[in-house]
């Protein structure tokens, strides 16, 4: 549960934080303007679009977090993930180094040139591939969420911080879309105070999730699966052994 909300609370600051980053893109976005109503599902379509790359990363990370799972990594690779994200507040050099690695890469310019390509065009296809591309594009917070995702240690747990985390960010980036840049100075100060402090917090909850220290909700212990070798399993109905087995299993 506290994933959920830290995948949450990662996107709708993020939201915010995006309203120096890609708050010009969603600003200047070729809405189609016929009514309120195409105004609104241009914007959705945009922002869905964002979601689905974010949820796809999931996959992809996700991969790679179930693979340490499987290898009985996991805790580490929580300990290492929440570590990094804290280090990343502490050393922004960090960050600096990422966008070097990616935001001027081969891929990455073909990126911003099809982007570039369809930001021309107001058809709701165009928007939602916008949103799709738009959501490729180096961003810090994005960073931090992926390392959010390889440490759930789960295909399914890392899809759904990643949708979690899109859909954390849509309100603002909506609104920002709708609006325009409506947040004052102050605000965005603010807010950038506060966004290093979450990316803190999440990260501790991920080491204290790897540290497994039995504290419930936070760092609960590791699961392990147990084989009941005394039982009879004859005596009992199929369905009943059935389930107890898949209950050992879950446990």
């Amino acid at each position: 549960m506290n994933i959920i909300y830290a995948a949450l609370s990662l996107g709708l600051l993020t939201g915010f934080h995006c309203i120096g980053m890609c708050g010009p893109i969603a600003i200047a976005l070729p809405l189609n303007k016929k009514s309120w109503g195409t105004r609104i599902l241009s914007a959705l379509w945009y922002n869905v679009g964002r979601t689905i790359t974010y949820a796809l990363m999931g996959v992809l990370f996700g991969i790679v977090g179930a693979g340490f799972s499987f290898a009985g990594f996991q805790k580490w690779v929580s300990i290492v993930m929440g570590s990094f994200m804290i280090a990343s507040v502490l050393f922004p050099k960090i960050n600096h180094l990422l966008y070097r690695g990616t935001g001027d890469s081969r891929i990455m310019n073909s990126v911003k040139r099809q982007l570039a390509k369809y930001f021309q065009q107001a058809s709701y296809k165009a928007l939602f591939i916008t949103g799709l591309l738009n959501g490729l594009l180096p961003c810090g917070m994005v960073y931090m969420a992926l390392a959010g995702a390889i440490a759930v240690g789960s295909l399914g747990g890392s899809v759904l911080f990643m949708i979690l985390f899109g859909l954390g960010t849509i309100p603002m980036m909506f609104l920002l879309s709708m609006l325009g840049n409506f947040a004052s100075l102050k605000l965005k100060h603010a807010i950038n105070k506060i966004i290093p402090v979450v990316v803190v917090v999440v990260g501790l909850i991920f080491i204290l999730r790897g540290l497994e220290l039995g504290i419930k909700f936070i760092s609960p212990p590791a699961k392990k699966l147990q084989i009941n070798q005394s039982p009879k399993p004859m005596s009992m109905s199929s369905n009943t052994f059935v389930l107890n087995s898949l209950e050992r299993i879950i446990d």
